[in-house]
């Protein structure tokens, strides 16, 4: 249940909960715009931005951005704007934690990959929480570094129908609308909100298990007619259960928005790919996951997506296996 948090107050602060390479850069742009932003992060991330800013790199050079960075959580006390970014696994131990410290009136933002973790943390967290649908290529190379490769917009909506008719909500919308725009960042409100996280999801699910799985960067992939006809496969299978949770989605689009990431994005490696190369652990149960345990309540077969997943985790278990400490 939202509070009602009475006549609502500008965003002077914006918190950035799990600061990796997406978190960090939505926060550098408002930053370098002059808007107060705290990044809470990793030890390493933030002694690297204490010590030398946050480094964002852009393809025409990198600029140094002077950001406030924490690894505590308490940092959310005061903020108007929380940007919930971290993973999909970690959002109902970090919805609870950071429940308590919130302001009545605050608004937390999910930009985070996935259909469920809205839900998740407003199981927790009684404060506006908004869903939104991440447009931008990004990593992170070193600790105090996002490399900048493509994009830098979302997505925001009510989270159902009943909440998309408040005219509450909407001003909250508006201002987090107006906050981005002053950082020149492109935001969207959305009538359905949800619907496009899926189609978000579907993108996701034909790149980032295949992009993983290779190490190799969009482009390469879409290069092998192989990979293209994989991928068609995967965008039947999540078309149908789309269709089945009762978001039906165009299927020309859905073809056109595939084709589109690989353009826009050609040197791109997948969020996948970063963590696998890393041995961390990845997301891949919150994307070709979700489809498979979605289909499965509907009596749908998704043997493509449920393969990818298979071999992800394959290739997780052998990762941390190299990862382990002599």
């Amino acid at each position: 249940m939202e509070a009602s948090p009475g006549a609502h107050r500008p965003l002077r602060k914006t918190v950035v909960v799990g600061a990796g390479a997406v978190g960090s850069f939505f926060g550098a742009m408002l930053a370098r715009a002059g808007k107060r932003v705290t990044l809470v992060g990793r030890a390493a991330h933030v002694e690297a931005i204490r010590r030398d800013g946050l480094q964002l790199r852009w393809a025409s050079g990198v600029e140094p951005v002077r950001i406030d960075a924490t690894t505590a959580l308490d940092a959310v006390r005061d903020a108007d704007l929380v940007l919930f970014c971290v993973k999909s696994a970690d959002s109902d131990a970090v919805a609870r934690e950071i429940a308590p410290l919130l302001r009545a009136d605050a608004i937390v933002a999910s930009l985070q990959n996935g259909v469920d973790n809205a839900g998740a943390i407003a199981r927790h967290v009684r404060q506006t929480v908004l869903p939104a649908v991440v447009y931008v290529a990004t990593e992170m190379p070193a600790p105090g570094v996002v490399a900048h490769h493509g994009r830098g917009d979302l997505v925001i909506g009510a989270r159902d129908a009943k909440a998309a008719n408040d005219a509450m909500l909407a001003a909250r919308m508006q201002a987090v609308v107006d906050l981005f725009a002053a950082a020149k960042v492109p935001v969207r409100i959305s009538a359905d909100v949800v619907g496009e996280l899926w189609s978000k999801l579907l993108v996701n699910c034909a790149y980032n298990a295949i992009s993983a799985l290779s190490q190799l960067p969009y482009g390469r992939l879409v290069a092998l007619p192989e990979v293209r006809a994989m991928q068609r496969s995967v965008v039947l299978e999540v078309l149908a259960v789309a269709r089945a949770e009762g978001h039906p989605l165009d299927p020309a689009a859905a073809a056109a928005a595939v084709d589109a990431i690989a353009a826009a994005m050609p040197a791109q490696i997948s969020s996948t790919a970063q963590d696998l190369a890393r041995g961390k652990p990845t997301e891949i149960d919150h994307l070709n996951g979700t489809v498979v345990r979605r289909a499965a309540a509907h009596g749908i077969a998704t043997p493509v997506n449920q393969a990818l997943v298979a071999l992800v985790k394959l290739a997780e278990s052998a990762g941390r296996e190299r990862h382990v400490p002599a």
